[in-house]
């Protein structure tokens, strides 16, 4: 039997019985409605597989109806069909990318054929694109002059990732310099907007999901509501990046919830993970667990107790489930854990931490090689993409969908490439990242840092008397006046994190269920 779900929207869909009837003893399930307006609302409550569309509705038409169920599930194919053979029409259609288009009267056959043409729209995709972004420019514009609220920065920048995504395969490289503006300007008004509200976060009850609350408030509730669960933690996974490789995993599994969060300041590894799975905030776990936590300065890793502080906080919120925990930092520990996956059935969660994405950006910094094919953020997800399709880590996810596992994908930061240098003087002790200094005697350009004198404001640990936190803006990084021209030339246009941006702070967590 096929799980491929479809919805036919027809106005006059009883006359259409006896093709869904065909459809379901094909194995397919099929759901009906006869307008757009529920249609739109079936969109959003369920994810189908593929709409097959009337075009000549009363009320909403059928291009009104793809135009909006598209916004919603931009993915999902849509084919058309109609009784008028207008030109117009059919461009709409088509620039709207739609899957297929069919005259009426149609027969089941047809049905079946639409799903396996391979029409060429690429011209009108491309002219329709620009048309909508253009429109779309001046929507967002107006959403940035009015941004007030953490939930709207997120859908402002899930809409600016939405179309950078589409431009990617537009030959108008105009639009790119134009949406890359707005980006920017995004990334300045979102740094206000965090310096203004950070602080008041870290005690409010309603204040966004951050690292020290995604296991609590997202993530456990799935666990617990499910007979296994595969949580998997890619380092430093971009947005953008996660909606490229989404697409591979929409093959095996549907997405049943998108929860976009914020990491925590700094936005760094020993910083943001060791939060997610503690479900503390920084001070807080030097204060309860001195021996796992260690400071920017201290010898030795950073992020070794990450399985011990995830049992802690199961402790403290008084859960007993089976868990198992793995860290995948090379090839060969991918391999092994492909291998024995099927042991992993028993457990109520298993959580994989994946290190690739940030060893990549580490290579990108020291390697020329990969600076080149990691040029600018297009190439940085192409990159990604390549690595995920030829991983160990899209194997685990096979293997987790033929066990049935629900599966939750989330990073602990994004990153940035960081293109514009911030001059910053302090004593030897100063931490060495490029998006973020703790230390004493901090030196600094006021208007290109958010500047905390008091670390415990916004619980973060003290490296010593009077050290302070500064987190760098947009896509500055800090360079020392010693052997400026150099360190500049080494780290310009190299992807760094632990600072305020967009890219670091709104990452994506969302959760699947199996097809």
């Amino acid at each position: 039997m096929s799980n491929i779900n479809i919805l036919w929207v027809d106005d006059e869909i009883d006359i259409l019985k006896p093709h869904i009837l065909f459809l379901e003893k094909k194995g397919y399930n099929v759901a009906t409605c006869n307008n757009g307006a529920d249609a739109i609302d079936m969109c959003i409550e369920t994810n189908y597989d593929i709409v097959f569309l009337d075009e000549n509705m009363p009320g909403l038409s059928g291009l009104e109806t793809l135009i909006k169920i598209k916004s919603k599930r931009p993915n999902i194919p849509i084919v058309m069909i109609t009784k008028s053979e207008e030109e117009y029409i059919m461009e709409e259609a088509i620039g709207n990318k739609i899957a297929d288009y069919l005259i009426k009267p149609v027969n089941p056959h047809q049905i079946l054929l639409s799903l396996k043409k391979n029409l060429d729209h690429s011209r009108l995709i491309s002219e329709k694109t620009t048309s909508n972004y253009q429109q779309e420019f001046r929507k967002i514009a107006m959403d940035l002059a009015m941004v007030n609220s953490y939930e709207e920065w997120i859908d402002i920048y899930k809409k600016l990732i939405y179309w950078e995504l589409e431009l990617e395969h537009i030959s108008d490289t105009g639009m790119v310099e134009i949406l890359e503006s707005q980006k920017k300007e995004a990334n300045s008004l979102f740094f206000k907007f965090i310096k203004k509200n950070y602080k008041d976060w870290i005690f409010e009850e309603n204040s966004p999901v951050l690292s020290n609350t995604l296991f609590k408030k997202i993530i456990l509730p799935e666990v617990t509501t499910s007979k296994g669960t595969l949580l998997v933690v890619i380092d430093n996974l971009r947005y953008d990046q996660f909606k490229i490789i989404e697409q591979t995993i929409n093959k095996y599994y549907k997405k049943k919830e998108e929860i976009p969060y914020l990491s925590i300041l700094p936005t760094a590894t020993q910083y943001a993970r060791n939060a997610i799975f503690s479900g503390l905030m920084p001070l807080e776990m030097e204060q309860q667990h001195p021996n796992f936590w260690k400071n920017d300065t201290d010898e030795g890793g950073k992020n070794l107790y990450e399985e011990e502080f995830l049992q802690a906080q199961l402790t403290r919120l008084k859960q007993s489930i089976k868990l198992g925990f793995h860290k995948i930092t090379n090839l060969k520990n991918g391999k092994q854990l492909v291998e024995n996956f099927n042991s992993l059935k028993e457990n109520d969660l298993t959580v994989i931490v994946y290190n690739f994405v940030d060893m990549l950006s580490h290579s990108k910094t020291e390697m020329e090689v990969i600076k080149e094919l990691a040029s600018d953020d297009k190439a940085y997800r192409s990159l990604t993409n390549s690595w995920f399709l030829n991983s160990p880590l899209l194997e685990m996810i096979q293997k987790a969908q033929n066990l049935r596992l629900k599966l939750i994908i989330t990073t602990d930061h994004g990153t940035i490439n960081s293109k514009v240098p911030s001059k910053v003087i302090g004593d030897k002790n100063i931490s060495s990242n490029l998006r973020y200094k703790t230390g004493r005697s901090l030196s600094y350009e006021a208007k290109e840092v958010y500047a905390v004198k008091d670390p415990k404001e916004i619980m973060l640990p003290s490296l010593s008397m009077n050290s302070s936190f500064i987190f760098a803006k947009e896509d500055f990084f800090f360079a020392y006046p010693n052997n400026y021209n150099h360190f500049v030339k080494y780290y310009k246009n190299t992807y760094q994190h632990g600072g305020i941006s967009l890219e670091e702070m709104i990452i994506p967590c969302a959760i699947f269920v199996p097809k």
